[in-house]
């Protein structure tokens, strides 16, 4: 693609935006590709598998050929070395993770999984546990493909300590007080000065990482809204029928999200950017 269309996007500074803001979504897109597919296939199942098992066509749940095309999917992007073994490993810890308060929700009916299936641990369908690999996986591609560095990164320690305090509190609400709030303000505090440094093309961009969290988190609020749509689990007020998910769950979306960041710079750890690539004072004002 590159060899006829930077010809083109040399011509004028207007090309030239046209063709980065392409690339930055044609990488995008690519880093997507774990979350896309699987999201395709929950949309997928729930519009042709109930057809197929009433006709006999399909000798397996739904749920449960969800877990085994998340495992399909999962060994091919390792065995097409598009996903790193290292990766792999922190991603199947956040799988853990997530299942774990899979189960741990549904007990407490924050939400539901209507449908059978075999591969299930307490109620829940282990696909489910792949939804948040989802996460892992787009993180640690798009890392890797835009090039990250940081500006005025936190120390890591401190990263952590919030991961986990907000993990726990998914938990520890249920029985004392929701300190979200709490976990919001030293999110913003910790990484409210700090800067992504992202290359798209040829050129290093950068923005506020605060910014790039709020627009995962939505993103993956937006993909929830049509896996509920599809039926693959449901809150109990869609008991009656569908409507969005609360934009309230943007908020619990943002710190899983964070959880699942703080996870990946275990294997790509945060560095700052080469010495006169980009100044270290980023200019006010947002993407540059």
């Amino acid at each position: 693609m590159d060899a006829w269309a930077r010809p083109w996007a040399e011509r004028s500074r207007l090309n030239g935006w046209a063709h980065e803001f392409l690339l930055f979504g044609l990488k995008q897109a690519w880093a997507c590709l774990f979350g896309g597919l699987m999201l395709a296939l929950i949309v997928g199942t729930h519009l042709w598998w109930p057809a197929l098992f009433k006709s006999g066509g399909a000798p397996l749940a739904r749920y449960d050929f969800l877990v085994l095309a998340a495992l399909a999917i999962q060994i091919a992007l390792l065995a097409l070395r598009l996903e790193r073994w290292d990766e792999a490993a922190v991603i199947a810890v956040f799988h853990v993770v997530g299942t774990v308060m899979e189960v741990f929700k549904t007990a407490h009916g924050s939400w539901i999984y209507p449908e059978p299936g075999l591969l299930k641990i307490a109620g829940v369908p282990l696909f489910s546990g792949f939804m948040y690999a989802c996460i892992g996986s787009y993180i640690a591609r798009i890392w890797r493909l835009m090039d990250f560095r940081f500006v005025r990164y936190p120390p890591i320690w401190t990263t952590w300590v919030l991961a986990v305090l907000a993990y726990l509190n998914f938990f520890t609400h249920h029985y004392g007080p929701d300190i979200r709030i709490g976990l919001f303000a030293a999110s913003a505090a910790l990484f409210g000065r700090t800067w992504v440094v992202f290359t798209p093309d040829r050129r290093p961009r950068r923005m506020p990482l605060l910014l790039g969290f709020g627009l995962v988190a939505l993103f993956i609020w937006l993909a929830e809204n049509l896996g509920t749509l599809a039926g693959a689990w449901a809150y109990p007020s869609q008991r009656h029928g569908w409507h969005m998910v609360s934009p309230g769950k943007l908020g619990a979306w943002y710190l899983l999200m964070l959880l699942s960041y703080v996870l990946v710079t275990a294997v790509h750890r945060p560095a700052p950017p080469p010495v006169g690539e980009v100044s270290a004072q980023p200019t006010e004002g947002g993407v540059r």
